[in-house]
């Protein structure tokens, strides 16, 4: 079923491939696009593959997560007393997150500079996004931690969910009307961030823990601003966005059940986790707090990618996303009372498999179809696997199965494409 899916996607991506241009609202225009408008054609060559400065721009907010999990893997290392990240490394994540954050911003200009415009690389655009959001958060709340001038670590895990939400929520409204709004806040928020991480390798985490208006603490306003840009900007805005489509009478699903499909599935992971977190007889979430934000961020992005990929395909999102299975599997077994260690061999065990899945997913994905697709397309190689589209529909509607797709494929496109 999967297998029929992915080939429908790829299916309907490629029916609009030609002279494809993406659909993203026309509101959206990030300050990175005024204060480099042409920076990025100084710097990168016509040869590099937009999806490759994508790819590239992830590794990097990976890679910052993996470093500031070294220095601090519990988030006490801002806590008054404990050993603190050495300054170089809160310079070194400032650098890499505006890099990241500037890599993130140039790829889709890169890719009409090339002429290597196409659906995949809106998907792998949003697709990262969707999982980079738990290592933006997590990386950040090492500013803070955890100890008595910091935020818990259920605090954390619900300006996690506020972050998801928010993201989910502009693929809800695209899923149902067509345009994916973008609010500023992720330009603000991502130059911010990178500014804070300089300014703390400066004065030092210390200074966080003052006041800075009457009895008002940093932690605080950084809780204020997660919940105030998505209950301010986000929300508003994808509500606004829904109810003109709806009174325009252009949105893609008419009934309430089919428009609120999307919500189903991350809403039972929120249930599932939290439920975990409040019946753990060993606190797990207190023991291993970013090993959970991981594994709930991971199976976000799955459900995420599923919507993005259904979206984009104009087919109906699923319902149930079957990660969820383990997750109850292991809620239930916890529920009923198990040993400290045990519960932390099932975190670990079901982050393992989350990634992996995960990984799986989107590998098939990008070479659906038996590698019809370039991961890192430049000019001709862009268009060339969409060229021979009217051949891959006819085969389409001969009903082959995979087996005997892979049997009766073309030679053509078993020499060109599926080496």
């Amino acid at each position: 079923m999967q297998g029929l899916t992915l080939s429908i996607f790829f299916h309907f991506l490629t029916v609009q491939c030609s002279g494809y241009q993406s659909t993203l609202s026309v509101y959206h225009a990030s300050i990175l696009e005024h204060c480099s408008k042409d920076l990025h054609i100084m710097v990168f060559p016509t040869w590099l593959a937009p999806n490759l400065i994508t790819f590239s721009g992830f590794l990097l907010v990976v890679f910052n997560f993996l470093l500031m999990a070294y220095f601090d893997p519990d988030f006490y290392a801002s806590a008054p007393g404990h050993k603190h990240v050495p300054d170089w490394v809160w310079i070194v994540v400032g650098i890499l997150n505006f890099t990241a954050y500037t890599l993130d911003g140039v790829d889709g200009k890169q890719a009409r500079r090339t002429n290597s415009s196409t659906p995949l690389g809106e998907l792998f655009d949003h697709g990262l996004d969707s999982w980079s959001c738990v290592y933006f958060v997590v990386t950040v709340y090492s500013i803070f931690g955890r100890g008595s001038s910091g935020v818990s670590v259920f605090v954390l895990y619900l300006l996690l969910w506020v972050v998801l939400f928010s993201f989910i929520l502009s693929h809800w409204e695209k899923y149902n009307t067509g345009i994916l709004f973008l609010p500023w806040g992720y330009d603000i928020s991502q130059v911010t961030i990178s500014f804070v991480y300089i300014v703390t390798a400066i004065v030092g985490v210390e200074a966080w823990y003052e006041p800075f208006l009457f009895n008002f603490l940093y932690r605080d306003l950084f809780t204020a601003m997660i919940i105030g840009c998505a209950l301010c900007v986000t929300l508003p805005m994808s509500l606004l966005n829904f109810f003109r489509s709806y009174k325009n009478n252009t949105l893609k699903h008419n009934s309430v059940y089919e428009a609120m499909v999307p919500f189903f599935s991350p809403c039972l992971l929120f249930i599932l986790s939290t439920a975990w977190i409040l019946q753990s007889p060993s606190d797990i979430l207190e023991l291993h707090p970013r090993v959970f934000y991981f594994m709930v961020g991971t199976a976000f992005a799955n459900i995420t990618c599923q919507l993005i990929v259904c979206q984009m395909s104009s087919t109906r999102c699923p319902t149930f996303n079957w990660l969820l299975v383990p997750l109850f599997l292991v809620v239930l077994v916890v529920n009923l009372g198990v040993a400290s260690y045990i519960e932390s061999i099932l975190l670990y065990t079901l982050t393992t498999a989350f990634t992996l899945a995960h990984i799986h997913y989107g590998v098939r994905v990008v070479r659906v179809c038996h590698c019809l697709v370039f991961w890192f397309p430049v000019g001709k190689a862009a268009e060339q696997p969409f060229s021979d589209l009217p051949l891959l529909i006819e085969e389409t509607k001969l009903g082959l199965t995979r087996n005997g797709r892979k049997k009766y494929w073309p030679v053509i496109y078993r020499k060109k494409y599926c080496k």
